[in-house]
């Protein structure tokens, strides 16, 4: 990345989307200078359902953004589910061009374009390539070579394919409002930088973001992204669920799910009743008790930790995964879902601790580790999005006002 560089990271969610812009300051760290988000329900179970909505929704959100900072967009990165990833794992030696001066950044741009060169299925294309770890000849692993003394160097990076036809309808959403697409990128693999604290950065994690309808599944042995999927299933069901039991609108199902949001009934310290408002049976004002709450929670939960459970299983790789890192609307504010976790996968579970993730508000998070994500990929001269700047004195007054409104104070 280049100091000056303005991303654009475009995060299309099951209930919103949201979009970040950050610009790269003088210290090569990201400074937030809008974002914005739109309701939107044109991705269901993982799968576009509407274009024409998902299109709407992202112009709100780019048009919202240009007002604010006088900045013409003409491309961004988007996200993708992990259900329409698949990674490959590929390693090379390459030798230097001059082994006497070091390996050089033309040696490693090389060594990237001939990682590459796999066998590609036909109904996938190539949307990203992860250097991973790059090993000397005197078998040093260093995350960047060049200026090294070595004659040669191995590089191992993983090849990460996305199904073609969601790319292509991913492709028309953007045509439809006259946008680029600079990149698309599997969530789980933005987020980990995010997501992760120190330590957890270098250990084997299972990164679990759970949404309103989507539950993003991401697994990395270190630095390395072994494994990614997506479950059409989330928070919106827990709601539906208390809804459907207990015969209530949804609007009261959601008011009672975050209110007495509990994952597990034998952590109930009170069994309180609770008096449903909407009830469309016979009972007028009918009263529960907590507990029975709890309970539909508590079920719907433990389906979701099993479905992952089995997923994880079926793929070999439960066994790799020393910790779970749970994130996301649909979870976060259940309280015990990560003991509930824990039951069910038999692996250490925590909610997200992240140095940045409590400083970013929950709707931008996503797109703002897309924005981290995008702006700290080594070897890239450039990785800004096409920007035109409308006015730039205006945008300079309105950018600190957007870096204080995107944080919490």
């Amino acid at each position: 990345m280049a100091i000056g560089d303005i991303i654009v990271g475009i995060d299309i969610g099951t209930a919103k989307v949201a979009t970040v812009i950050g610009e790269v300051n003088n210290f090569n760290q990201i400074e937030t200078i809008s974002s914005t988000s739109y309701k939107c329900n044109g991705l269901k179970k993982g799968k576009i359902i509407d274009e024409e909505e998902i299109s709407q929704s992202i112009e709100k959100t780019i048009r919202d953004a240009e007002e604010e900072t006088n900045l013409k967009i003409n491309s961004a990165y988007v996200t993708i589910p992990g259900r329409y990833v698949t990674i490959v794992q590929n390693s090379i030696i390459r030798e230097a061009r001059d082994k006497f001066s070091g390996i050089s950044i033309k040696d490693v741009q090389s060594a990237i374009m001939q990682i590459k060169d796999i066998e590609i299925p036909e109904d996938q294309v190539l949307i990203d390539i992860v250097p991973d770890k790059i090993v000397l000849e005197d078998e040093t692993v260093v995350t960047d070579p060049v200026g090294k003394l070595s004659s040669s160097f191995a590089m191992n990076a993983q090849i990460i394919l996305a199904n073609k036809e969601y790319v292509k309808q991913l492709h028309s959403i953007f045509k439809k409002i006259g946008l680029d697409i600079d990149g698309i990128i599997p969530t789980t693999l933005a987020e980990r930088n995010l997501i992760l604290d120190k330590h957890e950065l270098n250990d084997n994690v299972m990164i679990l973001d759970i949404g309103a309808g989507n539950i993003d599944i991401g697994v990395f042995e270190g630095s390395t992204f072994i494994y990614t999927n997506s479950i059409p299933i989330g928070g919106d069901n827990i709601t539906n669920d208390i809804a459907l039991v207990l015969n209530i609108s949804r609007e009261e199902a959601d008011k009672l799910k975050r209110q007495y949001g509990l994952a597990l009934k034998s952590f109930i310290d009170n069994d309180n009743d609770i008096i449903l408002n909407t009830c469309r049976d016979n009972q007028k004002n009918k009263i529960i008790k907590s507990s029975q709450l709890i309970e539909i929670i508590e079920a719907r939960i433990e389906e979701m930790f099993s479905i992952i459970n089995r997923d994880i299983t079926n793929q070999g790789i439960k066994s790799k995964i020393n910790n779970v890192i749970l994130t996301g609307q649909g979870i976060i504010n259940i309280n015990k879902s990560d003991v509930a976790g824990k039951i069910t996968l038999n692996i250490p579970v925590k909610i997200s601790t992240g140095r940045l993730i409590s400083t970013v508000k929950q709707t931008y998070r996503t797109s703002y580790a897309l924005v981290r994500y995008v702006a700290s990929r080594p070897f890239e001269k450039t990785v800004s999005s096409s920007i035109d700047t409308q006015n730039n004195e205006n945008f300079l007054k309105t950018l600190l006002y957007k870096i204080r409104e995107f944080f919490y104070s």
